[in-house]
């Protein structure tokens, strides 16, 4: 989403720039934009259909590539059973315009219920939460970075991530601008991280007790303090006596796990109800953890009760151009979870899609409904999902395999043809998630820079083709007819249209509509978020369910759960890197030079415990694996926790150059697909026990 400057001459990128004249990233950009011109120019990048003939790959046509991929799907499940065929989405998805507005029909198609996708390696405790709180899966509450006086935030790394469901371009300039105005970030984090360094307060808490934490928080505010939310917040919102019989029933003093002391957490909880404004934040760490669903409702309820959402200042809900609350509607609300459960571990379904989790026993384990086909679709789940190494080897076993990608992968290395698309420089692009999720209410619309090569075709066109090869009938001549005629910018122009600021919704001449948008190419501010509540939700009674009966019923599994004492055993966690966009890039040279980064991050007290020094290769295992790695020594850390970068190993039989000179490990060959947050069936990653010698 940050505004770009790119300068070029005779078909050549001479400078990639942020834009200044952009309004909502102000001249920001981070090296992932830089490193564009060289996936545009990247050798290895695949720009034809490939298959897998005796192991050797070969490029084939267009017209070879579909007729062979839908013969093989319609076969298998005729064979087997719709399914037979798994789906697996990647998050750079989401990013994309056409695959956005093309992938859903393909996936429908299918009539299969083994989808599964990035979502549930991520952010699903959000969405999760969301619908049983507002009712909608997509009614996440923001920060209102850009007011607020206050920020907390739990397991989240805005520094580097630039605000991961938060969207926030140009994150170090907006927390320069709230720290100039008197206000204040507290940062909760095992690792002192980059955001730490920057904020007024950090304080170290164990992995996947964040809960507990946030449980202190609220009994200081709610049981000792006596603090009661204002209307007109408590007149929209039910379940507010269940929040005191929960609270008063607390087992006492929940501090210990968390390695924070009580009367720490005290003042912090005060600091937090007396700011002006003041607005919790949690993201990744937060969330892929056993509690990761709890730990969301909780902050929450911790915006809830101080008054602090849906106003501004506080955590409230974007108005996008393309409102896609809206657009999914009744979709998006209650009645879209455990309609159907995993084959092997009985793990519950959420908006048609099971956890990836699951992924892998899903194909290795024989039986009626087990996969015996798969497609990857802009995702490499080997790196990204857990006990990645088991699913390398699940994969070699399955009859069928396609990848709709660009490269020769840890993932797609194990495919039968491989559909790449025009991608990056060759791509219009308009983000129609992550505006919902921004801390200002913003339109951008980047036309291509390139033309695709000639042969090449888009993602849109890609599951165009694929959804027509796998319909079972015809479809009706004016359905045809509709579909020949639909492309990316066909559908945005109606979307901006009959959304909140388009010429349909507001009948003005000066109404949005693409082509407004377009002759506006440093993007379109549309203002700070504005308040929406109750309108905006989505419950049966119009109200907030402040305590949703299957995230209190999860309680007693927190309290239950046996902690690891930090003095004994050592816990993991990911971490996130500036020069790295999870796996995506890097095949870039820029991206990957340097020093060795895929490093174990350790505390100076724990190496020398274990006699271990800095630079050293140690080799890390947990339950299900084992790695090898440098040895990075530091003080920015918890005792008792380790810490791996995301998004590396990169195998030396695929064809990514690059990436196998900076190969790494994965720090998903340790992570265990049986350690997840049981009501969202998120992985938890956070909190793995490991040993290191």
């Amino acid at each position: 989403m940050c505004g770009l400057a790119i300068e070029i001459q005779d078909n050549e990128v001479l400078s990639i720039k942020g834009d200044r004249q952009d309004p909502f990233s102000k001249g920001h950009i981070c090296p992932k934009a830089v490193g564009l011109q060289d996936l545009y120019k990247d050798a290895d990048r695949l720009k034809r259909p490939v298959q897998k003939i005796n192991g050797a790959w070969h490029e084939i046509t267009w017209e070879k590539a579909f007729a062979v991929v839908c013969e093989k799907l319609k076969q298998i499940q005729i064979d087997h059973g719709n399914d037979a065929i798994g789906l697996y989405q990647g998050n750079p998805s989401v990013h994309n315009l056409g695959h956005m507005l093309f992938g859903p029909t393909f996936a429908k198609l299918l009539k299969t219920k083994n989808k599964y996708s990035a979502t549930s390696v991520d952010q699903l405790p959000h969405h999760f939460v969301s619908q049983n709180m507002f009712g909608h899966m997509m009614l996440i509450p923001i920060p209102d970075l850009d007011r607020t006086d206050f920020l907390l935030v739990l397991g989240a790394n805005p520094m580097i991530s630039n605000g991961s469901l938060m969207s926030c371009a140009g994150f170090p300039a907006r927390l320069k601008s709230l720290q100039s105005r008197g206000g204040k970030m507290v940062v909760v984090d095992p690792r002192y991280t980059e955001t730490a360094a920057r904020s007024d307060q950090h304080l170290f808490i164990q992995p996947g007790t964040d809960a507990l934490l946030l449980l202190e928080i609220l009994r200081t505010l709610v049981i000792e303090d006596e603090l009661t939310p204002a209307p007109p917040l408590l007149e929209m919102m039910s379940g507010w006596a269940k929040l005191l019989e929960l609270l008063e029933e607390l087992p006492s003093d929940l501090s210990g796990p968390t390695g924070i002391n009580l009367v720490t957490i005290k003042q912090l909880a005060r600091d937090f109800a007396k700011a002006k404004t003041a607005v919790f934040y949690g993201r990744m760490g937060a969330s892929t953890q056993s509690f990761g669903s709890i730990v969301q409702w909780l902050g929450n309820v911790l915006n809830i009760i101080t008054g602090n959402l849906d106003r501004p200042g506080g955590a409230m809900f974007p108005t996008p151009a393309v409102d896609i609350v809206k657009a999914l509607g009744k979709y998006g609300t209650m009645n879209k979870q455990n309609r159907y459960f995993s084959r092997v571990r009985n793990l519950g379904e959420f908006y048609g899609e099971l956890p990836v989790a699951a992924l892998t026993e899903e194909i290795a384990t024989p039986g009626p409904g087990q996969i015996k086909a798969l497609i990857t679709s802009a995702g490499n789940p080997v790196l990204s999902t857990p006990q990645g190494n088991q699913l390398a080897k699940a994969l070699e076993t399955l009859e069928f395999q396609v990848a709709i990608d660009i490269y020769i992968n840890e993932t797609t290395q194990h495919a039968d043809i491989i559909l790449p698309p025009a991608t990056g420089l060759e791509t219009d692009h308009y983000d129609l998630i992550f505006n919902n999720f921004a801390v200002r209410d913003f339109a951008k619309f980047s036309t291509a820079l390139f033309p695709k090569e000639k042969g090449a075709l888009y993602d849109w066109e890609i599951f165009k083709n694929l959804s027509q090869g796998m319909r079972q009938k015809p479809l009706p001549w004016w359905r045809g007819k509709l579909e020949l005629w639909l492309n990316p910018r066909r559908m945005l122009d109606i979307a901006l249209r009959l959304g909140p600021y388009g010429q349909l919704r507001t009948w003005k001449p000066g109404g949005l509509t693409l082509s407004r948008l377009m002759s506006r190419p440093h993007g379109m501010d549309l203002g700070s978020l504005k308040p929406g509540l109750p309108e905006r939700l989505y419950t049966k009674d119009k109200k907030i369910a402040l305590v949703p009966e299957l995230l209190k019923n999860d309680l007693p599994r927190l309290f239950n759960s046996s902690f690891i004492d930090p003095g004994k055993k050592l816990v993991l966690i990911g971490r996130r890197q500036l020069r790295s966009n999870n796996s995506w890039m890097h095949n870039v040279p820029r991206l990957v030079k340097g020093p060795v980064r895929c490093t174990l991050i350790m505390h100076s007290k724990d190496a020398h415990a274990r006699g271990l020094s800095n630079g050293q290769e140690v080799t890390v295992t947990s339950r299900i694996g084992s790695v090898k790695l440098p040895l990075e020594v530091s003080q920015h850390i918890m005792p008792g926790v380790v810490s791996i970068p995301h998004g590396w190993g990169h195998s030396n039989t695929t064809t990514l150059s690059t990436a196998m000179q900076h190969g790494g490990v994965s720090i998903n060959d340790l992570t265990d697909p049986l350690q997840l947050d049981e009501l969202s069936g998120n992985a938890a990653f956070s909190g793995v026990p490991v040993e290191v010698h």
